[in-house]
Formats: structure tokens, sequence, C-alpha cells
């Protein structure tokens, strides 16, 4: 009898273990998918600032005012997103929440490279988040084609942990 005790504790044990290891998967995938939707959505609005602004070009002294609004709107959104990306993505992988190894393997991969456009972007920031700063509106032009290469090359190196973090756990043999 004794020993019939300790299977069905034992069993139940180990049931309860299974499913509390399911839940806390399924409360990181639900983590994940709720960073991922944050980062996509900060990104959208900083790539509809972004397409505002470049619209108006080629930048006119007459437009100066309108350029600048829109450039400080911008900025904002972009250190906005720069940010989102960090805390909400990133971070959650750093901190080992991301069990998948496919998912910090690519991590691993790309984030060195993210830290590059980071710089790019805080760079841009620096220079232009102030409005004395913003004196040659052909430099603006400039500065804008550059920080659309440097978010292009992010986006996608964002996207390919996104789809990582989207992928199906693999099942183990």
């Amino acid at each position: 009898m004794h020993l019939e005790t300790e299977n069905t504790v034992e069993e139940q044990s180990k049931t309860t273990r299974e499913k509390e290891a399911a839940f806390s998967g399924t409360e990181r995938r639900t983590q994940s998918h709720a960073a991922i939707h944050l980062l996509v959505e900060s990104r959208n609005e900083m790539l509809t600032l972004y397409g505002e602004l470049a619209s108006l070009q080629p930048f006119e002294t007459h437009q100066r005012e309108e350029v600048l609004q829109k450039l400080q709107q911008f900025c904002e959104a972009l250190i906005d997103y720069t940010a989102s990306a960090h805390f909400q993505l990133y971070r959650y992988i750093d901190k080992n929440k991301e069990r998948r190894t496919n998912v910090r393997e690519v991590a691993d991969k790309v984030y060195p490279k993210i830290v590059e456009t980071t710089i790019d972007i805080l760079d841009f920031n620096d220079k232009y988040e102030t409005l004395e700063k913003c004196v040659d509106m052909q430099l603006i032009a400039d500065d804008l084609s550059h920080v659309g290469e440097v978010l292009a090359q992010r986006t996608d190196l964002e996207d390919e942990v996104i789809d990582a973090l989207s992928s199906k756990r693999e099942k183990r043999s």
C-alpha cells in the first residue's frame, strides 16, 4: 500500500511539473509575442514618420519649419523604437527567458550588427535632437538617406529574430 501511494504521489508530482513547464512555456511565448507586437508597432510608427519626412524632399528653405517639425517627431519616434527594441525584445532574450536554441543562436548572430545600427541611430538623433543644429537642409537630406539605409538593415536583422521567435518549437526526437 505504501509503495502504491508513493507511485501515485510521484505521478501526480510529475504531472504537476509537466503542467507547470507547459504553462511557463506558454507564458514565455505570450511574452515574446507581446514584445514582438510592441516592437512592430513602434517600428511602424517610426517608419511612417520617416516616410512623411522623406516625402518633403527636396528640402527647400521655405519648408524649413515644416521639415524641422517632422524631423523632431521622427527623432522622438526613432528613439522610442530603438528603446522598444532593446527593452522589449533583446532584453527579454538576454535575460535567458528564451529557451529555444534557434532563437538564441539567431539573436547571438544578429545582435552585434544591431548594436552597430543603434550607434548610427543615436548619432543621427544627437545631431538633430535640437533645432539649433539643423542648419544645412542638404546635410539633413543626406543624413536622412543614411539613416534610412541603417533602418533597412536593422529591420532585416530584427525580422530574423522575429521569425525565429514566431516559429514553432521544434519537436525533439
